[in-house]
């Protein structure tokens, strides 16, 4: 038998009891130099002071800078956004803040997009495992009968999170039980976790069987698309919708409305066919420059762009066009928010701490709504490929 010793293994330089500093990431960057022989000249100059990271990063080493573009102004008429907004998006694919300040600015000359926050629900899904069928139906009745012992257990734990409801779901002895909240300003994945692990240990030591659970069963899809969430919201439920005149898209794209009715036929069709979580043009692209620069888990974007556009053409020519927004997850207080450029961002849409996180989802779904009319009729117009090539090329 051969005898197999574990190669050495390079330790990135750390201080268990003084990380976060200057003197340890400069560290850190001559042991990348050391080990791998590049040279961190632009990631390791930053303004931000390393002892604001802590529950942020981990081996602090320096910082990776996104170019940083202004697009507006888009105007809103919304329940908690109304006014003017520049916005900051963060990006390195050129023509993108070009295409949404050209979408903005279609917004603004019909009056501004209009927009709401319809529902609110952030989960964790714990599984709980019965010996039988019959036995996890009758778990699932026992837990709406004790909605508020599992409720206080819940709530207990954290300041601002609110249960809201408890969704169930049976496969064989599995009883899978949705846990909703309301979590403020947060985006509250934590947070939820937090309060569904007391909610379920409230239900094992109280329930007569005792369940084993995990606290995870896969049906809160944290970070990953689902039609679950589509249909019954993940994060923030939010809607932007404008009615363009034909004269305004005319003279701004070239594009009349009837054209962009008829290309809403061949794209309905295709997103049916390749079943795309989004039916518009680009959910993900204006949500990711925005998550990048306010501080957004930039991961989110694989639940937050899915959603619904619906229009209809009216009889008088104009096109009404929302986009509805069904797992929007962002946050205006907690994660990376607070740091230094992320929050000078926030507080460039006014929307940096308390009571603000409904005015920037409704910010995020208008943006979104200003680039599906861009990017729509860049299309239409001949213009998609002439526009990447004048202005997405550095090579």
């Amino acid at each position: 038998m051969t005898d197999v010793r574990p190669s050495h293994r390079a330790r990135i330089p750390r201080d268990r009891e003084h990380d976060y500093t200057d003197e340890m990431a400069h560290k850190r960057q001559a042991f990348v130099a050391e080990q791998t022989g590049a040279g961190l000249d632009h990631v390791g100059r930053y303004s931000i002071d390393p002892a604001v990271l802590p529950g942020n990063v981990e081996n602090f080493t320096g910082v990776a800078q996104v170019p940083l573009g202004l697009a507006g102004p888009l105007t809103l008429r919304g329940e908690h956004a109304r006014g003017d907004f520049f916005v900051p998006m963060a990006t390195t694919e050129g023509t993108l803040v070009a295409s949404y300040n050209r979408g903005m600015r279609v917004i603004g000359e019909c009056g501004g997009a209009r927009t709401t926050v319809v529902d609110d629900h952030m989960q964790r899904a714990p599984a709980f495992m019965l010996d039988d069928a019959l036995a996890a139906r009758e778990f699932g009745r026992w837990v709406d009968e004790h909605i508020d012992g599992i409720r206080a257990a819940a709530e207990a734990t954290t300041r601002s999170g609110k249960l809201t409801y408890i969704g169930q779901h049976q496969i064989g002895p599995l009883r899978y039980l949705r846990v909703n909240y309301t979590t403020g300003d947060a985006a509250g994945q934590n947070m939820t976790g937090k309060a569904t692990l007391a909610a379920c240990e409230w239900i094992r030591e109280n329930h007569p069987d005792h369940p084993r659970y995990v606290l995870s069963g896969a049906i809160d899809t944290d970070k990953k698309h689902s039609q679950i969430n589509m249909l019954m919201t993940r994060g923030k439920r939010v809607v932007a919708e404008v009615t363009i005149p034909d004269e305004v898209l005319r003279r701004l794209t070239g594009v009349s409305t009837r054209q962009l009715f008829e290309y809403r036929q061949v794209g309905m069709a295709g997103a049916f066919m390749s079943g795309a979580a989004y039916n518009g043009a680009h959910a993900a692209n204006g949500l990711t420059a925005m998550f990048i620069a306010t501080g957004q888990d930039a991961a989110n974007v694989a639940e937050s762009h899915s959603g619904v556009t619906y229009t209809q053409l009216l009889e008088n020519g104009d096109y009404y066009w929302s986009t509805t927004l069904t797992s929007l997850i962002v946050a205006t207080y907690g994660g990376g928010t607070g740091l230094p450029t992320q929050r000078e961002c926030l507080e460039v849409l006014g929307c940096y701490g308390a009571d603000k996180v409904h005015k920037f989802a409704e910010i995020c779904a208008g943006v979104v709504l200003a680039g599906d009319i861009s990017l729509t009729s860049a299309i239409l117009a001949g213009d998609w490929v002439t526009s990447h090539d004048a202005l997405g090329r550095n090579r």
